[in-house]
């Protein structure tokens, strides 16, 4: 029997409209456990370099670690108990280390450095995908242009007929607010993924004054952008989900407009579309409907990240888990926005009329 999901994006069946394997993938156990023992394995590394650990030492837990395999039933069960699964992780890691090396595992280090960075270290990959996306359907979008550009639209303003444009005047006006948010993610990639090192409170307590020096190594082995410890200022995750939300907002215009086209027909040819069980006849515009309601969804997911932005004092529980409620279907809601669109735009076989078809300009 197929495992229970209560989620659209990994359902056995909602998941082949919703879903995306490949950002999936990036938000599965495997992958997360990945990455926090590439942060575990760097530490040490970066410890040694600063002359903080024997390289001998480092060496040994970076060799260990490098085939080290957990136990995600006792992990699931030090999540249940801890809140966090890092200590129950670390035990495993030790345990697997072994020997004098064993107890430097994970030294100086806090859990929310560990999470955190593991979550940094995936959303950059996730970055750099939905940013390709978004070149290639914007590129997709010029050669609309290219082609239907000249043709001409009945403009609607308030939902009514207003004058005659140009299918470029439209498809201008899908194009470039993607091409702002291309830009403002550009711009965010620069710096917006930190290494999250701080140690217990924030001040790398463990360290005095090569905590930086450290930081700073750590930092360039993992490929992040080296800043002081953010562990509750959540302002660039927020951020990041927020762009992610001018992403699919600006693809729910383009769905919300070509389902209004295809409502009338004569200014859209569409292939493929849905069918129905009771209309045989009819070819429904689902993939321009899910860009609309993928738009709704992620503006929602974007209310509860400012939520979790209210963290108190050095460290929260409560603000925690709900952005990682909340940020990972942004996420995967923005990686299939950006595939459907580029299906939905390769399905258009025609927009606009030709102007002979016009028979002269409305009022």
């Amino acid at each position: 029997m197929t495992a229970m999901t209560l989620s659209p994006f990994d359902h056995p069946f909602l998941s082949g409209l919703f879903g995306d394997a490949e950002i999936a993938s990036l938000f599965s156990a495997e992958a997360d456990i990945a990455a926090m023992i590439r942060f575990e394995r760097a530490l040490a590394l970066a410890e040694a370099d600063c002359g903080i650990l024997a390289v001998d030492i480092a060496e040994t837990i970076d060799a260990a670690l490098g085939t080290f395999v957990p136990d995600m039933a006792a992990l699931a069960d030090g999540m249940a108990r801890d809140g966090v699964v890092v200590p129950a992780f670390i035990r495993q890691m030790r345990a697997a280390v072994g020997g004098v090396a064993a107890e430097k595992v994970h030294f100086g280090a806090t859990s929310q450095d560990v999470i955190d960075t593991s979550l940094v270290l995936r959303l950059k990959v996730a970055n750099d995908i939905i940013q390709a996306r978004l070149d290639a359907l914007i590129g997709d979008l010029d050669g609309l242009l290219e082609r239907d550009g000249n043709k001409l639209l009945m403009a609607h303003t308030r939902m009514q007929a207003a004058i005659e444009i140009k299918a470029a005047d439209r498809i201008g006006a899908w194009r470039s607010p993607l091409e702002r948010t291309r830009s403002r993610l550009a711009h965010f990639a620069v710096d917006g993924f930190a290494l999250q090192f701080g140690g217990a409170a924030g001040t790398l307590e463990r360290f005095g004054d090569d905590g930086p020096a450290l930081r700073a190594a750590l930092a360039v082995r993992l490929g992040l952008h080296d800043q002081a410890q953010w562990h509750s200022q959540r302002d660039m995750i927020t951020e990041f989900g927020g762009l992610l939300s001018l992403v699919t907002g600006s693809l729910g215009k383009i769905g919300q407009d070509i389902s209004l086209l295809a409502e009338v027909g004569a200014e859209i040819s569409l292939a493929g579309g849905g069918g129905s069980s009771a209309m045989p006849h009819k070819q429904n515009p689902v993939a321009a409907e899910l860009l609309v309601t993928l738009a709704r969804f992620n503006a929602t997911q974007v209310s509860a990240l400012h939520q979790s932005l209210v963290h108190e004092q050095e460290r929260s529980g409560a603000a925690w888990m709900l952005e990682w409620m909340t940020l990972p279907p942004t996420v995967l809601a923005t990686a299939s926005a950006l595939r459907t669109a580029r299906r939905l735009l390769g399905d258009i076989r025609r927009i606009g009329r030709e102007p002979e078809e016009c028979g002269g300009h409305h009022t």
